[in-house]
């Protein structure tokens, strides 16, 4: 499963993947670094483990993105660069993150960047990248969800390829019948566990220090979460909610689920996926990550929404990956050319599609690969009503403390109403640390 970092400070052990005025009308990209050089692009080797990948300063044009997507993004960055008539470079970090936002403190970062929306507010803050001009009519050929979550303060900083979503993966030949409820799950699982077709009922990432990003559905079924919304949407980080009743009756959920041992801190992703894999358990409660492993160990499975849980629907997080223009970039008009017009094509996203199976962003893709990808209509389905995972900077303070609450509740250390409340405190304080 693949290991998602949230905030400045990655959760040890916590897996999920990893995800809305716009200027209109599009930059003409025109060349003030030496367009006249001969078309050419660059293919950087992979970055080391310990360092950032070094900007040749005679390329005009800089991409950095993760191992996975760069024999995709080279293709459309050579055709770029032909079109251009200069060089482009795309470069592989292991962690663009961190290594963006340092490089670009240094004035020497690239100038486009591949990765979550949930990093914006904190790239915002910095001023590390800066807003894409994206025609009204581009706008409309993403789902409203979808565009709201590469926004910050109403406007627009990059160009989604595509989202994603948990929902239940479950193992058909343990359990053909999509569930209704978490606890019509827990009865069938618990049976199965019962007749030794199973090891666990019902997976969940969880692990020592826990899992926000798996816990949030339970939170959120009973009106709880993180943040409160602003009238327009947006997240308020003067309005923690993470200690409000909704929260705490999701929370007392998970305190029942591992007072009855169907959750436990022993799970992590990892073994999530193991189990499930060696196909022990009817029911996993997780994301498109999952798939090809389930596939290449031969499960048959299917995917469907998460359930309602006593009566209340859960929903989960809609995340989003991205294209971002640096703030620094070399050559602006060339960065906001790429993203908006390349990264906004049908045959760019399909390909994208292609590393992951995660729906595409863009209506027209995703309806073409829905049509032959029953999974990808499913995750969509799945992650109908989601709401964007917080990209505001505050949510850095709240991973580490929501996802340690949420493993003391199932582990039955605290009940909900004291641990979470201690935790809205404690998220408060790290928020006003931060200024």
């Amino acid at each position: 499963m693949q290991t998602r970092a949230y905030g400045a400070v990655a959760l040890l052990g916590v897996t999920a993947l990893a995800l809305s005025a716009c200027g209109s009308g599009s930059t003409t990209a025109s060349s003030s670094t030496g367009a006249s050089t001969a078309a050419k692009t660059t293919s950087a080797a992979a970055a080391s483990t310990t360092g950032a990948p070094v900007r040749d300063a005679a390329v005009d044009l800089v991409i950095w993105c993760d191992q996975d997507r760069k024999p995709i993004i080279d293709k459309y960055a050579t055709q770029f660069g032909q079109a251009q008539g200069i060089k482009v470079a795309v470069q592989v970090s292991t962690d663009v993150r961190k290594d963006f936002k340092d490089a670009t403190n240094a004035g020497k970062g690239p100038d486009v960047i591949v990765g979550a929306h949930d990093w914006l507010g904190e790239l915002v803050q910095n001023q590390a990248v800066k807003p894409v001009n994206l025609a009204a009519a581009d706008q409309a050929k993403f789902p409203a969800e979808v565009l709201a979550a590469t926004k910050f303060n109403g406007q627009i900083y990059g160009v989604a390829y595509a989202f994603e979503n948990i929902g239940i993966v479950r193992n058909t030949a343990l359990a053909p019948d999509a569930p209704a409820t978490f606890e019509e799950m827990v009865t069938k699982g618990t049976q199965l566990v019962k007749d030794g077709k199973a090891t666990n009922a019902v997976l969940l990432t969880v692990g020592k220090t826990g899992d926000a990003y798996h816990a949030y559905p339970f939170l959120k079924a009973f009106g709880g979460g993180i943040f409160a919304q602003k009238p327009n949407g947006d997240y308020d980080p003067a309005q923690v909610i993470v200690g409000s009743a909704g929260s705490i009756q999701g929370g007392d959920q998970l305190y029942n689920l591992g007072k009855q041992g169907i959750l436990s801190t022993n799970i992590d992703g990892s073994i999530v996926d193991q189990v499930f894999d060696a196909g022990k358990a009817p029911y996993a409660m997780t994301g498109p990550w999952a798939i090809d492993k389930a596939k290449k160990a031969g499960i048959k499975y299917a995917i469907s929404p998460l359930p309602t849980i006593a009566g209340k629907q859960m929903s989960p997080f809609l995340g989003v990956q991205m294209f971002y223009v640096s703030a620094k970039a070399k050559n602006d008009a060339f960065a906001q050319e790429f993203v908006t017009k390349y990264v906004m094509q049908k045959d760019l996203q399909i390909d994208m599609y292609n590393i992951g199976k995660r729906p595409p962003a863009l209506i027209d893709a995703y309806t073409q690969v829905a049509a032959s990808d029953p999974d990808i209509k499913a995750w969509a389905e799945a992650g109908k009503g989601a709401l964007p995972m917080p990209n505001i900077p505050a949510m850095n303070s709240v991973w580490g403390p929501l996802g340690q609450a949420t493993a003391d509740i199932i582990a039955n250390k605290e009940t909900a109403a004291v641990r979470l409340k201690a935790a809205q405190t404690e998220i408060e304080a790290n928020i006003k640390k931060a200024g």
